[in-house]
């Protein structure tokens, strides 16, 4: 083999070396840090790239997507000094590769460190009832609070939640005694104020209904009162007509009317149930007196009744049809 051979074999080998030391293919959702002699100088993003063979070197590879931190279980103790169990998950995301690299030394561990202290500041500052309730308060400030602290190492916190929060089994019966008395409370409270409504409503109707019975016992004694006042003027008005006829036609009008009113009671004497024998003639003398009576009426009204027709001689009696 001559040198000229070698040498080719030589020189297409140290292009080869070359080429894959100076030739970068970062893959998608990671950037890469280039470092020459130690020191940062660029980041490499998604794609082809080129740099100086043996002079620089990637530094650090960094995941750009978004990551999830499981944060683990810790006891924490509130302000009312009730002891609690609590866990929880936060999202993160790398924005700026070289500051994640370099400004922090173990980016995972600082940020699990910083979720934990955090949640025992925050919620040692609450009450049990607090922490129990108001848990979308809690993971706005823990998020507030995280996403401010790492913002320095390029991080960009995206959420905070809390997964659990488990009080001691003493403390949880005693929740649940007292929520079994609260809602006996709201129970008995609820069926008072029903008995009480009902009490109010049957109290209204009673009224009403005594209000009604009142109109109607007016209205009928006012009608009561009407009906006498009209039949009381109807007799006042029989009366005056029996007076105007008894001083116009004397004592037969008299036995006329007392001849009717006696035939009347021999009537309702007759008919009446407790009247089972009745003997004839009751005073017949009187009856044949007030019937020749209201004979002598009758005459004395066609007598009128002929001197009143006009072209008529005195005494002569109309022919009967």
């Amino acid at each position: 083999m001559s040198g000229a051979l070698i040498f080719v074999l030589a020189f297409v080998v140290v292009a080869l070396v070359l080429v894959f030391a100076g030739v970068k293919t970062v893959p998608q959702g990671s950037n890469w840090t280039v470092e020459r002699f130690g020191r940062y100088t660029r980041s490499l993003s998604p794609g082809l790239h080129l740099i100086v063979p043996f002079i620089d070197t990637i530094g650090r590879k960094m995941n750009m997507q978004e990551n999830v931190l499981d944060i683990p279980a810790q006891k924490v103790i509130t302000k009312d000094n009730a002891t609690v169990q609590v866990d929880a998950v936060a999202f993160y995301q790398v924005i700026d590769a070289a500051r994640a690299a370099y400004e922090v030394q173990n980016l995972h561990l600082a940020m699990t460190n910083l979720a934990l202290t955090n949640i025992r500041s925050v919620m040692g500052n609450m009450a049990l009832d607090e922490v129990l309730s108001k848990r979308n308060e809690i993971n706005d400030t823990l998020l507030a609070v995280i996403d401010q602290a790492t913002n320095p190492w390029g991080v960009k916190v995206l959420r905070v939640e809390l997964k659990d929060i488990a009080p001691p089994e003493d403390l949880v019966s005693a929740m649940a005694r007292q929520m079994k008395a609260e809602r006996e409370k709201r129970a008995t409270i609820l069926e008072a104020e029903g008995v009480r409504e009902a009490s109010i409503q049957r109290a209204e109707g009673d009224k009403k209904s005594a209000v009604l019975i009142a109109e109607g016992k007016r209205e009928a004694a006012f009608r009561e009162a009407e009906a006498r006042e009209r039949l009381a003027e109807a007799e006042a008005k029989a009366t005056n007509m029996v007076a105007a006829a008894i001083a116009g036609n004397g004592v037969q009008a008299t036995n006329y009317f007392l001849g009717t009113k006696y035939v009347e009671a021999l009537q309702r004497m007759g008919s009446s149930s407790n009247a089972k024998v009745f003997f004839l003639p009751v005073e017949a003398a009187g009856i044949m007196a007030s019937i020749a009576g209201i004979g002598e009426l009758a005459k004395e009204a066609m007598a009128r009744g002929v001197a009143a027709e006009p072209g008529r001689p005195r005494g002569s009696v109309p022919s009967s049809s």
